[in-house]
């Protein structure tokens, strides 16, 4: 198995020296040290023996009740018998896995995918076929085209995973019409669709669009997680799928974990007790949003212009990338010696591409630390520009940039066991800004 990148940094993160925007972290620092207390003394005076014992497979009825909440803040409508409460929403993608793969099964997802997905797939022994994005998301004509020419060969994959609202790395969002492009792909092939959504409540700007489930739930693996709107600590998340899967899935967890912290449970139903989570997100978008402002501007600022980046509506992240002779593996190493961290591409594919480009955190590092790091970071990327772009001519091309709304060639529909390598790596295939919108 491939080792995860953002496994192994985020060891990293822990130390005090390095300035880390390579976590997919959350600021748990923004919820107030006395609100905590008082939460977990009203599970101790009124649950403490229930909350200190196991729990049902499925989950605890009132952590569903939050569930069905915090759902339908985007407009969708859940029954209990539907819901699967999981060990964080990492778990959801271990499970379907689980369930659904056999090794040498094909999974479709993006290019680049979440990075945590990687691995999960090379432990089933998966087959994975990245789509391209763009700054609409998943390319669905591409999809399609991907699609029958698996089928042509004997495949017909498993399921296609998707992480729609503001994409972990990429940043982007799949646009309404490709939304309905892909739940129609989905139900005419009868494909099931693992539709992640961490990150959907986080919204900076822009008009929130329709899950997937939403829009059709006969083929949408729903998964979400309270990491990102509550804390990670508490590691709960949940699936909402078709009974036949969710059945298999509740096996499959049965086997894994017998149930999820019945402590976290009450915690987090105490929370909702407690007032309008609404209120908390709120004030976590205000500081996101400001702390994704700063690091575009420190982008702009101290990055060569031959990088590029989007420009998220929401979520994280944001993806940068730079000119294909660098190799951003290689930059890690040279980025810690000046203390800053962030996660290379390749973490986000299976085939060896993605080696120009990064993953940027904001939502975990405050805004002077961002500056810091960002002016840091900003050194090595010019310094290793400047050596690597005259060893290979490309500085004297400077003035010629690539047109970041043109994608490249993508490698064809094989399976992963038997994909082309680092070696035919295309460039970027993001459409990327250069600055700030």
């Amino acid at each position: 198995m491939k080792s995860s990148a953002m496994r192994d940094l985020m060891a990293l993160t822990e130390r005090d020296d390095v300035i880390s925007l390579a976590g997919g972290l959350p600021d748990t620092s923004t919820f107030p040290a006395d609100s905590y207390a008082s939460l977990m003394s009203t599970v101790a005076a009124g649950s403490c023996a229930r909350a200190l014992q196991y729990g049902p497979t499925e989950g605890l009825t009132l952590v569903k009740r939050c569930i069905a909440e915090v759902m339908a803040a985007e407009s969708m409508e859940v029954d209990e018998d539907e819901l699967l409460v999981t060990t964080g929403g990492q778990q959801v993608i271990d499970l379907v896995c689980k369930t659904l793969l056999d090794p040498g099964d094909v999974v479709v997802c993006e290019a680049p995918t979440y990075p945590g997905a990687v691995p999960t797939f090379s432990s089933y022994q998966a087959n994975v076929v990245q789509i391209t994005m763009d700054r609409d998301g998943m390319r669905t004509d591409e999809l399609q085209s991907t699609l029958d020419e698996l089928e042509r060969a004997g495949h017909r994959p498993k399921f296609i995973y998707t992480v729609p609202n503001f994409h972990n790395p990429a940043g982007v969002t799949l646009s309404l019409e490709r939304r309905h492009e892909l739940v129609r792909i989905a139900s005419e092939r009868e494909l099931l669709v693992l539709e992640d959504n961490p990150y959907g409540l986080l919204r900076y700007e822009g008009t929130p669009l329709p899950t997937l489930r939403s829009l059709d739930e006969e083929f949408i693996i729903y998964a979400s997680t309270f990491s990102k709107i509550l804390s990670p600590g508490v590691r709960l998340g949940w699936t909402a799928a078709p009974a036949p899967v969710l059945a298999k899935m509740n096996l499959g967890k049965q086997a894994s974990d017998l149930c999820s912290s019945s402590i976290s449970q009450y915690f987090v139903s105490a929370y909702f007790d407690s007032g309008p989570w609404e209120d908390y997100v709120r004030s976590l978008i205000d500081i996101y949003r400001r702390r994704r402002d700063v690091l575009l501007d420190a982008l702009a600022e101290h990055f060569p212009r031959e990088a590029e980046w989007t420009h998220p509506e929401g979520g994280l992240f944001i993806w940068a990338t730079l000119p294909d002779y660098i190799d951003t593996t290689d930059l890690l190493a040279r980025a810690l010696q000046e203390h800053v961290a962030f996660v290379p591409g390749r973490a986000a594919y299976v085939d060896g591409r993605g080696g120009s480009s990064m993953r940027l955190n904001f939502s975990g590092v405050d805004v002077d630390d961002i500056r810091e790091g960002m002016r840091r970071l900003g050194e090595v990327v010019r310094e290793q520009v400047e050596l690597y772009g005259t060893l290979t001519g490309a500085a004297s091309k400077s003035g010629v940039r690539r047109d970041p709304i043109a994608p490249s060639p993508t490698p064809p529909a094989t399976p992963s066991g038997a994909s082309p390598g680092a070696a035919d790596e295309p460039a970027n295939v993001l459409q990327l800004r250069r600055k700030r919108a």
